[in-house]
């Protein structure tokens, strides 16, 4: 049987293209290298962050913090939001069940950022790390001193400890 000009012509072509296409990468490296760049810099973990003066007390919990106003309890200082506010020593001394200089703070951060209707409802939310050595004297004015200045919800920061028997 006598082939046309047509089934010839994609016989011919058929052969000239047998080797296959080509990817160019080039494009592809581009998309990725720009979606890791991205990923990167949007990534965020709500991890504590930790300061080297500070050893926390470990457990068990499961329960990752969210992110929220944040009090480090050092043996040199006592900061808020990473800032100092009032030295260890001088906290101790007060007499009152309330830091004033952490009230100020506290009283101005909360002035900043006003609460939705379900925050009305369990107060502003804190977290409090203190080292595993302060006297419990001490957390317990900075607790009372947040829950006056209107942070409730009080999140004590510790490090998360390993079930016995755990990998």
């Amino acid at each position: 049987m006598k082939m046309s000009r047509r089934a010839k012509r994609m016989q011919r072509n058929h052969k000239r293209n047998k080797n296959g296409g080509t990817l160019n990468l080039t494009a592809l490296m581009d998309i990725f290298t720009i979606l890791v760049f991205f990923l990167m810099v949007n990534q965020s973990e709500v991890d504590v962050q930790n300061n080297d003066d500070i050893t926390l007390p470990v457990s068990i919990s499961e329960n990752k913090p969210n992110e929220q106003v944040t009090i480090m309890v050092s043996h040199a200082d006592i900061l808020v939001q990473g800032r100092a506010v009032v030295s260890t020593a001088d906290a101790k001394l007060v007499k009152a069940e309330e830091l004033p200089q952490l009230k100020k703070e506290l009283e101005y951060l909360a002035g900043r950022f006003p609460l939705s209707p379900e925050q009305q409802q369990q107060g502003r939310p804190i977290t409090i790390m203190g080292d595993k050595g302060i006297p419990y004297a001490l957390l317990k004015k900075v607790m009372n001193t947040s829950a006056k200045s209107g942070f409730n919800n009080i999140s004590l920061a510790v490090e998360q400890k390993q079930p016995a028997g755990g990998a």
